[in-house]
């Protein structure tokens, strides 16, 4: 696999514009939205041999969103991840422990997408039950970095990072329960916000958890579209609980106090990675934001007890498989790090209620850092993008958890509490490959960081993969 980038972008109908523009073509009568799906289909064609990013195509059946008040993506094409149910598609999960078949229900996040407008073209790839950070397979060919191929596109929304970045859809569905949204967004160069959880429709898999870790979101490639999908979305939804969040149309006028992290207690970061966050510090205060240096306080125990929740939701799926997923799931057949993260958790089962006590109480410790800032600044991962086969579940079990640990070492605080936090690609490689930045806000503070977002792009624009 060469080093080359690989892009479908061209002169169609979609052109180079993101899904904001495109909508308003579409209200304006300009191209159809059987037009922007027709072309999409024709760029995922181009791509899916270098890049693998779908699971299942609606090519010939797309799923129509809705029109009128409410939907401002109306005719935009899009993907939903292979997790969240959309009836008459499969939900395959990622897994070939099971067979999926066509679903009989609609998801409500699943809703909750088709209200903004959105046409959904099919699904997309992730490791097997998200629980990776690199989008690969024991037994299937890996999900591929549009931006160097050899090279991991995060996971666990893998596929659909892919399709964003390689200009097949402009905004795509993704989830995440450990930085699932982030990850990939930072080593495809997009955006990716993980907003506060409740702030859309609950997921349904998470909701069943002591503690709900996954929220539902989108990976795009502007600002603005992330911030549409939100405004769109909230049309649809709105946690009276949360602050209304309306359409965030542009940077704020407020400066902000900053904290600066640059390695977790539980990672050092690597070199390129420091650098990028550490030019971001210096353009948040050359825009007049006071940027100090800060530490995050949840250390090896925190990552610990992660690791051992990570563990319990595999067993979960392990024992209740064939129950809630198919009744020819077989255990047998999951893959080596989801049998691995079962086993030790089956060694350490005793220790849960410690483990979710202290879980809980890391909402209060994370509400404390903002009693000096109104946000964080930090890496999204310790480390730059592995290449394919670093985080492969083929990996010994106990290799790969430490690789993971030390690679995932800053997104699941934001899981675990529940409070939102965005990835931006503010910086890249020598090599040129993206690296993302993390914002981490207190709950209920996704206008603070989409007008902060707003203000980076303007000042300096990210790099375009097809540029």
């Amino acid at each position: 696999m060469t080093g080359e980038r690989v892009h479908a972008f061209g002169d169609d109908a979609l052109g180079e514009h993101d899904a904001v523009a495109l909508a308003a073509a579409v209200r304006a009568g300009e191209v159809s939205a059987g037009e922007l799906a027709a072309a999409a289909v024709e760029r995922a064609g181009k791509v899916a041999g270098r890049l693998a990013p779908v699971a299942f195509e609606a090519y010939r059946s797309p799923r129509t969103g809705r029109s009128g008040p409410g939907a401002a993506l109306a005719g935009v094409p899009t993907f939903l991840k292979d997790n969240v149910d959309l009836r008459g598609m499969p939900t395959g999960q990622g897994s070939a422990a099971f067979t999926a078949r066509p679903a009989r229900r609609t998801a409500g996040f699943a809703e909750q997408l088709l209200g903004t407008g959105v046409t959904v073209l099919g699904k997309t790839r992730l490791p097997e039950f998200g629980l990776n950070a690199s989008t690969e397979y024991a037994d299937a060919e890996p999900v591929r970095n549009p931006w160097r191929p050899s090279h991991s596109p995060g996971a666990s929304s893998g596929g659909a990072a892919a399709l964003v970045a390689a200009g097949v859809v402009p905004i795509a569905h993704a989830n995440d329960g450990g930085g699932s949204i982030r990850i990939p967004a930072a080593c495809c160069g997009l955006v990716g916000l993980k907003p506060t959880r409740g702030r859309l429709v609950l997921n349904e898999q998470g909701r069943r958890l002591p503690i709900d870790l996954v929220t539902d979101g989108v990976l795009t490639r502007t600002v603005r579209d992330t911030a549409a999908f939100f405004g769109a979305a909230e049309q649809h939804y709105r946690n009276p609980a949360l602050p209304p969040l309306g359409l965030v149309a542009g940077p704020g006028d407020r400066r902000l106090r900053i904290g600066l992290v640059l390695d977790s207690p539980i990672a050092v970061t690597d070199g390129q990675t420091r650098h990028a966050v550490e030019r971001t510090a210096a353009r948040l205060e050359a825009l007049g934001h006071r940027v100090e240096p800060t530490v995050l306080p949840f250390g090896e125990q925190f990552a610990h007890d992660f690791t051992l929740y990570w563990g319990y939701i595999a067993f979960l799926i392990a024992a209740t498989g064939k129950l809630l997923l198919d009744r020819g799931f077989q255990a047998r057949r999951l893959d080596g790090l989801t049998l691995g993260l079962r086993r030790g958790y089956r060694r350490e089962f005793l220790r849960t209620p410690g483990v979710l006590r202290r879980l809980r109480q890391a909402e209060r410790t994370y509400a404390g850092m903002f009693g000096a800032y109104d946000l964080i600044l930090c890496p999204v991962l310790a480390h730059v993008a592995p290449p394919i086969g670093h985080l492969s579940p083929n990996v010994p079990f106990e290799e790969l958890i430490e690789r993971l640990r030390r690679y995932v070492a800053f997104t699941p605080v934001n899981n675990v509490t529940g409070a939102p936090a965005l990835s931006l690609p503010t910086g890249e490689t020598t090599d040129g490959r993206p690296i993302g930045v993390h914002l981490l806000a207190p709950h209920g503070g996704e206008r603070l960081l989409l007008e902060l977002a707003f203000e980076l792009e303007q000042d300096r624009p990210w790099r375009r993969i097809q540029d």
